[in-house]
């Protein structure tokens, strides 16, 4: 069975369901200024839909994180870091360059476990 948790956006949803893993994404739904506060922001959304989903950061698996903007990536490690928690909640991650929507500094895509 496979359950989709839809959003505000047309066509697509904040996470899908399927065979005991999660796949999820997020963005600040606030649009705030600063990376560190839409770091923040979208870490907070993604819990929100992890949790729902019936995970957490201890489910994380794996984690793609964009930024429009490479030189932002040691204030969001930083954020990151700080949300993700000790070791064994360490997902494999990569961090990419991308055009996102203009108001986005960051998107979130995750892979997680159902607890």
């Amino acid at each position: 069975m496979t359950e989709r948790l839809h959003g505000t956006a047309r066509g697509r949803c904040r996470a899908v369901v399927h065979n005991g893993l999660v796949y999820a994404v997020a963005t600040d739904p606030n649009s705030a200024s600063g990376i560190e506060a839409q770091t923040r922001n979208t870490l907070a959304a993604l819990e929100a839909t992890l949790n729902e989903a019936g995970s957490g950061r201890t489910g994380l698996l794996q984690a793609t994180v964009y930024l429009t903007d490479m030189r932002n990536k040691p204030a969001m490690d930083a954020v990151w870091c700080d949300w993700v928690g000790p070791r064994e909640n360490w997902p494999q991650r990569a961090c990419v360059g991308a055009d996102l929507e203009p108001t986005d500094l960051i998107e979130v895509v995750v892979t997680a476990k159902v607890l």
